[in-house]
């Protein structure tokens, strides 16, 4: 088989060197990728600037392509995989409608509400005088979202009514962040502990796949601006079979169901962002329709299946055949980063020490580029590191191993990813 990878971070990496291993591929190609992915074997990268959804296309047709996999969330939003059916082209992920669960966070809220699903109270305001007025009434903190994809950087959470005010006016204005919005919701702010709740869909059918927990703000201890992701480990304990079976039954399917009504059929990924609360009672804090990264990295470091009969079974409807194997080990994954991200970042650092190996380590490339053949950033974050150990602890020691080896001006990682859990410390109220 040929297969397209759409992306260009450590998600893509992941997933890249994961077919990699498949008897079934011959070829993978990746598109836009970066350097550090064309390491792997199979792998060749196809390299456009700003590529469109006709060159993804253009590219499947040339190389004979036989499944595409989609990364990112925006070729999804922007409708990708309706255009591939439409050239009877076989691609892995949820079509434009499907996918705006995660494109816009106004319709993954009403989908919730007229499903009965458990999420934080929330108000969707056009303009800034009602949403201000809203603000006024309202207990803090309070949850301010912008609508629409804004690469994991559009949520606030506000403690102060004079910060929350000035937000609501720079989103409908565009002036924090080069976020700018006609749409943004208004939310309770839920207490608990976030987990990533990744599943398959096919039609009526749900398998979870490995949990796992992110973390997404830039500081040790929970602290600063919302990022992509600096860090993530599988399993958690947050998430046990009896929470696993509340949030399909719960959460997911009636989620699904909705959709259905709407005549919208999922498949693919569908990675529920929750909110576990001190009752061990799950809320759905977001949906996105994809592989959450840098969860990714760790739940395919202990995937033991083949990747490719994983896709197949899904786009071909056949995820009751379907039996999933994972290591037994956890994984562990720190995000090196840019100084500066998730605002402005210099690029162009020389990035030394990716040559030396630690057993059960992997290092994927995220924001890389080669210049006089030696590895430069050219991103936020720029590298993932990811470690197996027979448990959370041992991973993340080998991890911060692996992640201190490497550096460049300005590298920066949080020093507590698994922390809680490993020392049993989680923080519900």
């Amino acid at each position: 088989m040929n297969l397209l990878i759409i992306g260009s971070g450590g998600r893509e990496h992941a997933i890249a060197w994961k077919i990699s291993q498949s008897n079934k591929v011959k070829n993978i190609y990746v598109t836009p990728g970066n350097p550090g992915i064309n390491l792997e074997e199979k792998v060749s990268l196809i390299e456009i600037d700003n590529p469109t959804i006709k060159d993804y296309i253009g590219i499947a047709k040339e190389k004979s392509i036989d499944l595409t996999i989609v990364g990112p969330e925006a070729p999804l939003v922007e409708g990708i995989v309706d255009e591939f059916n439409k050239n009877n082209l076989k691609i892995f992920g949820p079509n434009k409608l499907a996918s705006q669960l995660e494109g816009s966070k106004d319709f993954c809220k009403n989908i919730l509400n007229s499903g009965n699903v458990r999420t934080a109270k929330h108000r969707s305001f056009k303009e800034s005088i009602s949403a201000i007025k809203y603000v006024k009434e309202q207990n803090m903190p309070i949850v301010i979202k912008a609508d629409g994809l804004a690469a994991g950087k559009g949520v606030f959470i506000i403690d102060d009514r004079d910060k929350a005010y000035k937000l609501i006016n720079d989103l409908f204005t565009g002036e924090i962040g080069g976020i700018k919005t006609s749409l943004i919701i208004i939310e309770e702010f839920l207490r608990g502990e976030e987990a990533s709740f990744i599943c398959l869909v096919s039609g009526d059918k749900v398998i979870p796949l490995a949990s796992s927990k992110d973390h997404k703000k830039l500081y040790n201890g929970d602290h600063g601006p919302n990022t992509g992701g600096m860090g993530a480990y599988s399993p958690t304990k947050l998430i046990n079979s009896k929470i696993s079976n509340v949030v399909i039954n719960e959460i997911i399917t009636p989620t699904l169901n909705e959709l259905k009504k709407k005549n919208i059929e999922y498949e693919g990924f569908l990675y529920a962002g929750l909110m576990i609360d001190k009752n061990q009672v799950p809320y759905v804090l977001e949906y996105n329709c994809r592989l959450g990264d840098p969860e990714a990295q760790a739940i395919l470091m202990r995937l033991e299946s083949d990747i490719v009969e994983i896709f197949l079974a899904t786009i071909n409807k056949k995820l009751d055949d379907l039996e999933i194997k994972w290591k037994s080990e956890s994984a562990c994954t720190i995000v090196l980063a840019s100084e500066g991200y998730p605002g402005p970042y210099e690029k162009g650092k020389k990035i030394e020490g990716l040559d030396h190996e630690i057993s059960g380590t992997k290092v994927f490339h995220s924001g890389t580029s080669i210049q006089d053949r030696n590895f430069i950033t050219n991103g936020g974050r720029v590298i993932s590191v990811t470690a197996l150990g027979v448990n959370l602890q041992i991973a993340q020691a080998k991890a911060y191993d692996r992640s201190n080896q490497i550096s460049w001006e300005g590298k920066i990682k949080r020093h507590d990813i698994g922390e809680k859990e490993i020392n049993n410390k989680f923080t519900f109220s």
